[in-house]
Formats: structure tokens, C-alpha cells, sequence
């Protein structure tokens, strides 16, 4: 598990395809001394096995389905990355419950500053959008932050300086796409109300009524 705050962006060294799919080489000069082999690392949202630790970088396998499902096939050597070890339960949850498991790809599509912070407004599946509130949490691209806007195929956030510095969110341009995980909490009512009786599936969906959902 996650709390999608950032700690360090990593650098791309090398990609080799292989038969599981492709073997990416990272550089964290910041982290690795706390990566080990078999650690989990959030790369850009996703999370990925440590199978290799070498100098100042790491090594991860991404599978064919992950490579499909998220952008971590796109990358090209050089890229700037999101990383974040997973949390220990002796730490604060600075963001909110990020898990690494990516639930669709979204595409910037505006990008507006506002004094020093950003405006960016992103397009997202359909499938999705039940997921996601204003106020709500989401993550992009590993990145824990609140929904300021949505509408009916997009959300919007704005990005303060200190993020948009440390963070891959500052090197992206309109159309680029990004990982996005919705707030596990929303997939979980929604599950809850799937399989339960009638008469506490009206309870339910009252409550949540009554809490602006």
C-alpha cells in the first residue's frame, strides 16, 4: 500500500523486452538505499516488484498486462518517474489509501496556471467516472490529490508548486496520458451495494445520499 506522495523522481536507464514483457532499469540515488529485492516501489503509480538492485538504480519486471493497461509501455529511456516505497504502518497517511493497481489511463486535456499553481483538467473513461467526486481523492500518475471539478467524461485538479516541481506532473503536456487509480473506498461500496439484500441496499444507498455521493 500507498499514500501517493511522491518521494523521489527517478530516471529511466534502460528497457529490454523480454519474454515476461520488459525488464525496466531505474535510477533512485535518493531511495535506493531503502529498496531491497522483492520491495514494492509505486513507479508512476504502478506498483512494481524490486528484482534487482545494482549502484544507484533497481530493476523491475513489467508484465504484459501491465504494460498494456497503464503507460509504463510507453516509456522511453530517459523518462522522468514517480516513485514512492510502500508504506510502513508506523508512518502517516499524508494521502490517501493508494494501492499501485492502475484502473485506466486518462489524457490531459487542458492546462491553465493560476498565479503559481496549475489548473489541469483531465478526460477519462466512461467506466470511471462513477468513481470519482469532487473532493474526492484520486491518484495520478502515483500522485495523491482532490478532485476540485468533474464532469460528465472528466475531472479537473490544481496542482501547487511544490508538486508540480517534484513531480512528473510538471514535464506533462495537453493529450500526454496518465495512470489513474480511483479512491478504493467508492469500488467498495459500490461492491457492498451489488450483493446486498434489498431491504439493506435502500438503507444503503439512503446513507450515501445523505453524505452527498
Amino acid at each position: 500500500m500507498f499514500t501517493g506522495l511522491v518521494k523521489e523522481m527517478g530516471k529511466l536507464i534502460s528497457i529490454k523486452s523480454i519474454s515476461e514483457g520488459k525488464r525496466l532499469r531505474i535510477q533512485a540515488p535518493k531511495l535506493i538505499q531503502e529498496i531491497g529485492v522483492d520491495d514494492s516501489v509505486s513507479v508512476n503509480g504502478v506498483c512494481q516488484t524490486a528484482v534487482a538492485i545494482d549502484g544507484d538504480c533497481f530493476e523491475v519486471i513489467a508484465v504484459h498486462t501491465t504494460l498494456e493497461k497503464t503507460t509504463l509501455g510507453k516509456l522511453k529511456d530517459g523518462e522522468k518517474l514517480n516513485l514512492e516505497l510502500a508504506v510502513r504502518a508506523s508512518d502517516r497517511l499524508g494521502g490517501h489509501i493508494v494501492q499501485g493497481h492502475v484502473n485506466g489511463v486518462a489524457r490531459l486535456k487542458t492546462l491553465e496556471n493560476k498565479g503559481e499553481n496549475f489548473n489541469l483538467t483531465f478526460s477519462i473513461n466512461s467506466a470511471l467516472r462513477k468513481y470519482i467526486v469532487a473532493e474526492g481523492s484520486i491518484a495520478i500518475d502515483g500522485i495523491s490529490l482532490t478532485v476540485s471539478c468533474v464532469g460528465e467524461d472528466w475531472f479537473g485538479v490544481t496542482i501547487i508548486p511544490h508538486t508540480w516541481k517534484n513531480t512528473v506532473l510538471g514535464q506533462r503536456k495537453v493529450n500526454d496520458a496518465v495512470n489513474i487509480e480511483v479512491d478504493i473506498l467508492a469500488k467498495y461500496l459500490e461492491n457492498l451495494i451489488k450483493f446486498q439484500s434489498p431491504t439493506n441496499s435502500k438503507l444503503t444507498e439512503g446513507w450515501i445520499r445523505e453524505q452527498g455521493f
